[in-house]
């Protein structure tokens, strides 16, 4: 290998910091180099990264290879004691070319104060990024870090603080990446409804949302990547209600559907606010999709509880689920409760994965007719603009096209013949 390669675990964020990377790294001239931008989100993220890192070392025996992200953020002695490892880069640091420029001064880790970072997401944003490698939809990251700390999350140790960019950033990188064939962003960040806390005057998110759509005309769809419902406010729904560039999908993180749990969560909402959130929406957007992240089996967990968040599908009326059973992650005040047996947390993941798989199903039945608009994607599939996943084998990534469907396979929908 001559080149830049770049391994990304773990979410949409990590993803667009990942092009930063390795565009600062190919910029100081770096070769044969592999950086394994980790995730620290459950203990098997770390576990995966470090088998990756072992595997790459075995097929590329003269690289060096370089571990940022959350997990080198959390533990970089981890890394560092591996054999294979060149280098550890903390989070604040990775996407600076001047680190990667004196990567051989710099010993095996240079992993700062993440908690001592105050500066916004700027270099991430302004200008950084202006194409995503195997991407047809932008993703531009808006905000980084957590101010909560939700008893079963490590993530803030990775990350820091909240940190929002700066509304002009933002727009200027949206023009930037409409101007290079982008038709569709997706706006993402650690705790994106938190954005603007730490800007003057506290704007809030769905006022930047607002400003997007209105200083980029030339944007044909935008979406957001997860949301906290208890912080949408009235611009959000403003725009919700108005603004058919806004897509009709949201992904809600949820985490459980008992109060008692969300409680020792240390979420912000109840059951009875995530509920009144999806019906306030639906009035003002009939054909809006909804999404959920869901815990199954959190400590203390009864059988009673786990109904209650199974109940969510349906009063929530939500389509897609992303499941993750609970396991403690060393660090957090979780890891010290109670904890459920390992048995029942697996058949509540499963009766909740079952349930969602129902709930697609059903969704996917009342699309059969409807002529809907698909982003086409690479591998042979695009999205509706509900996020629905569609079958587009004979499309080229990008297309923006309008079809009728004609059947579904359980996960995608299936268009008529062109």
């Amino acid at each position: 290998m001559s080149k830049v390669e770049i391994i990304t675990f773990g979410c949409r964020l990590n993803a667009v910091e990942s092009e930063a990377v390795r565009r600062a790294a190919e910029g100081a001239s770096q070769t044969q180099t592999i950086i394994f931008n980790t995730c620290a989100v459950t203990q098997e993220a770390v576990r995966q990264a470090r088998q990756s890192i072992r595997r790459a070392r075995r097929e590329n025996p003269d690289a060096r290879l370089v571990v940022t992200g959350c997990a080198a953020q959390i533990d970089p002695q981890t890394f560092a004691e591996m054999p294979e490892v060149a280098a550890v880069i903390g989070n604040a640091d990775k996407a600076k070319p001047d680190i990667w420029r004196a990567l051989e001064e710099t010993g095996v880790a240079r992993v700062n104060d993440i908690f001592a970072l105050d500066e916004t997401a700027h270099h991430f944003v302004a200008g950084a990024v202006d194409s995503i490698e195997g991407h047809t939809r932008a993703f531009v990251e808006v905000q980084n870090g957590c101010d909560h700390r939700c008893t079963f999350c490590i993530i803030p140790f990775g990350r820091g603080n909240s940190r929002s960019a700066p509304a002009g950033d933002v727009v200027a990188q949206i023009r930037k990446l409409c101007a290079n064939g982008y038709r569709e962003a997706v706006l993402t960040g650690v705790d994106i409804t938190s954005w603007g806390h730490d800007l003057p005057g506290t704007p809030s998110f769905g006022w930047l949302v607002k400003q997007i759509l209105k200083a980029v005309p030339e944007l044909e769809r935008l979406r957001v990547s997860s949301i906290d419902c208890i912080e949408a406010d009235e611009h959000l729904f403003n725009v919700i209600a108005t603004e058919p560039r806004f897509m009709p999908h949201l992904h809600l993180s949820l985490q459980a559907g008992d109060d008692m749990i969300l409680k020792r969560m240390k979420r912000r909402h109840t059951r009875a606010d995530a509920v009144a959130f999806c019906q306030q929406v639906r009035r003002l957007r009939p054909d809006m999709v909804f999404g959920a992240d869901f815990i199954a089996g959190f400590p203390t967990e009864t059988d009673d509880m786990f109904a209650q968040t199974l109940a969510m599908v349906d009063d929530c009326g939500l389509t897609h689920l992303h499941v993750f059973p609970y396991s403690p992650r060393p660090g957090t005040p979780a890891a010290r409760m109670p904890q459920v047996a390992a048995g029942a947390i697996k058949e509540r993941a499963k009766r909740l994965r079952d349930k969602g798989e129902a709930a697609l199903a059903g969704h996917l039945a009342s699309q059969i007719g409807r002529t809907i608009r698909i982003l086409a994607e690479r591998g042979g599939h695009g999205r509706a603009e509900d996020f629905t996943l569609v079958a587009t084998p004979d499309l080229d990534a990008g297309a923006l096209i309008e079809a009728q469907v004609a059947a579904h396979d359980g996960t995608k929908l299936i268009l008529s013949a062109q």
